[in-house]
């Protein structure tokens, strides 16, 4: 019996239920410091406690999950391709925020008519770009 095949041969259906979560896992050398950022500056609330994974909840039924780079599936590297988005009613007040905070790599809050949003970006305390943004009226 193969993993694509039930015991009459045919193909197994999908389960009905919908995904619970969606976690979007990020890999940390120092994570003490990645989850002080996300509780302290992000807000996040701490969802699921693994001990060497910490998965917050962002909005909903997404989360982000902080890992420990010598316990997890992956290392940390310093290319980050991954950028995290969160979109927000009033992305002046977060701006100010984040400025208040002294997050690294703050941009300028601006306009995209193309997007239809206002948008500006930041680092986390290893790179992984966060973008805040709020649509257009």
């Amino acid at each position: 019996m193969t993993d694509e095949a039930t015991r009459d041969g045919s193909a197994p259906a999908r389960p009905p239920a919908p995904a619970e979560l969606a976690i979007t896992f990020l890999y940390y050398r120092d994570l003490p410091r990645a989850i002080a950022f996300y509780e302290d500056v992000m807000g996040f609330t701490l969802a699921i406690d693994q001990g060497w994974s910490k998965i917050y909840r962002m909005a909903g039924s997404a989360h982000v999950g902080l890992v420990d780079e010598t316990r997890g599936m992956h290392r940390a590297a310093d290319t980050k391709p991954v950028q995290v988005c969160i979109r927000v009613p009033d992305v002046d007040a977060w701006h100010a925020w984040a400025a208040a905070k002294g997050v690294a790599g703050l941009t300028a809050a601006k306009d995209s008519a193309s997007l239809g949003i206002r948008a500006f970006v930041f680092d986390d305390p290893e790179g992984y770009q966060i973008e805040v943004q709020s649509a257009l009226a």
